[in-house]
């Protein structure tokens, strides 16, 4: 009958401070022993290190814990010694093959009531936490501005949920009711390899839609305005509202597309977002249902790859109040963007789709991540993720950056 092998987890608690692990591993190395998980954690400079040893036939624990405690003390920290049977540590191993998830929480500010609720929720499903991980920086209690403050934490899960659609209506609850958003990943290959992302313009990338601020401009406002709530109300479709609201523009300069677009409002991390898409080799698309004129301007401002938008006719420096080409609707945006992922050589699930509206859903639905930003109540209930507290940077925290990444 073989030998049972003697396995041990050492857990080490105090002051963080240089050369901890070094000089702990250093006592195990002379004993030969073998480490077969470790892990280690600081937090507001309190050290959390555990190590699961594997100790040598020939030795016995006894004389590595003796020096590991001896060496502890004189450094100040507390040890704990747990053995852990073979059973045991074979049902971690086991454990290795369950499912994982990611899930990031958003707000502006984090509370004690929305960590409850959510975790609460992962308990009932019986899902399991592994890593706590907090994204954002930490926020100072004497900041100027904070509406701009930022709270991001993600939780690395394990297990398999027992009714997962429950869960995520659950999870959309709990959003609603605390004023946080909350996104549910897979943790697979494709979500940390996401490698291009397209956007809808209007009231997405910009904090407006341009349609009206022409309209404004035309004295047609009102008539825009009637015909727009009548698509909403589904009387009529996309293409004829379209036609219908571009045909009221006839007759405005030229000169006030280039007026409207130097005021364009860019919504809250717009910058910040392409400026590290852009830093961490990401492509970018803009598909709109508005107007090429200023998806253009947006490229160069922003440095995006692909603009597909609907292109005003302009005759004698004037709108004629017709749009030449093919009508960019929801259903030609995911045409759009399945083209740009096959000419970029990018699997549909390495794709990221941002948008507010009802025409934006089937681009939503066809990329590995779409996301509902600061949308209608409708949109954001079918979409797979939705973000509502912050700006267009948070799409950074579901891909996994930290803040001093993104800062650097």
């Amino acid at each position: 009958m073989s030998k049972q092998k003697e396995i041990v987890l050492l857990n080490v608690l105090g002051e963080d401070k240089p050369g901890v692990t070094a000089t702990l591993t250093e006592i195990l190395a002379e004993h030969k022993v073998n480490i077969l998980d470790i892990g280690q954690a600081v937090i507001h400079e309190d050290l959390s290190l555990g190590i699961l040893v594997e100790v040598p036939d020939q030795s016995g624990s006894s004389p590595i814990l003796k020096d590991i405690l001896f060496k502890a003390h004189e450094m100040g920290l507390n040890v704990k010694f747990t053995p852990i049977s073979e059973k045991r540590y074979q049902e971690w191993v086991d454990n290795q093959g369950k499912e994982r998830f990611i899930i990031t929480l958003i707000s502006r500010k984090l509370t004690a009531l929305q960590l409850s609720k959510v975790t609460r929720l992962i308990c009932d499903q019986g899902l399991n936490i592994d890593v706590i991980s907090r994204l954002s920086g930490r926020i100072p209690l004497d900041a100027s501005d904070k509406s701009e403050a930022k709270s991001v934490v993600e939780f690395s899960l394990r297990g398999t949920p027992h009714d997962i659609e429950t869960m995520k209506r659950d999870f959309i609850a709990i959003s609603g009711d605390t004023g946080i958003d909350i996104a549910f990943q897979e943790d697979n290959i494709y979500r940390r390899n996401r490698r291009l992302v397209c956007f809808d313009m209007d009231s997405t990338l910009i904090q407006t839609e341009v349609i009206d601020e022409l309209a404004r401009r035309a004295g047609v406002y009102e008539k825009v305005s009637a015909i727009t709530e009548s698509a909403m109300r589904g009387d009529i479709d996309f293409q004829e509202s379209f036609r219908q609201r571009v045909s009221l523009l006839a007759g405005l300069d030229e000169s006030i597309l280039k007026e409207v677009a130097e005021v364009l409002p860019l919504t809250e991390g717009a910058e910040r977002l392409f400026r590290t898409l852009k830093k961490y080799g990401y492509r970018t698309a803009i598909l709109s249902g508005g107007f090429t004129y200023f998806g253009n301007y947006l490229k160069n401002k922003l440095d995006i790859d692909y603009v597909f938008a609907n292109e005003l006719e302009i005759k004698d420096g004037k709108l004629t109040g017709r749009h030449v080409g093919e009508i960019i609707d929801g259903e030609k945006k995911a045409e759009l963007l399945r083209l740009i992922a096959f000419k970029e050589d990018i699997h549909l699930e390495q794709v990221i789709a941002v948008g507010d509206g009802s025409n934006d859903l089937p681009m939503l639905k066809l990329a590995g991540l779409g996301i509902a930003f600061h949308a209608k109540p409708k949109v954001k209930a079918s979409a797979k993720h939705s973000i509502s507290t912050i700006g267009l940077d948070a799409i950074l925290y579901l891909l996994g950056f930290r803040d001093r990444e993104i800062n650097m």
